[in-house]
């Protein structure tokens, strides 16, 4: 019967998200590469409610200022009530 190999990284690029938060904990998911599988729960439970968080903290945030109201309709008659 032959060992199991050792932990090894899988090489997975990651593509950054521009949230400093986001792409910290998406960072961390490299940590279970080096850890047993039975380690990996912990890894991931800690990601996810970091991600869980940080979606939380958007609902949390202010609605932005309403932008221009709708264009009012013309106060002039538009149809040519020409015979």
């Amino acid at each position: 019967m032959s060992m199991p190999e050792e932990p090894a990284p899988l090489g997975v690029g990651r593509t950054p998200t521009g949230r400093a938060e986001v792409d910290g904990l998406l960072g961390r998911l490299a940590d279970a590469d080096h850890l047993p599988a039975d380690g990996h729960a912990e890894v991931y439970e800690d990601v996810h409610r970091g991600l869980k968080s940080a979606l939380t903290s958007l609902d949390a945030r202010p609605a932005a200022a309403p932008g221009p109201g709708p264009v009012p309709a013309p106060s002039y008659d538009t149809h040519d009530n020409r015979s």
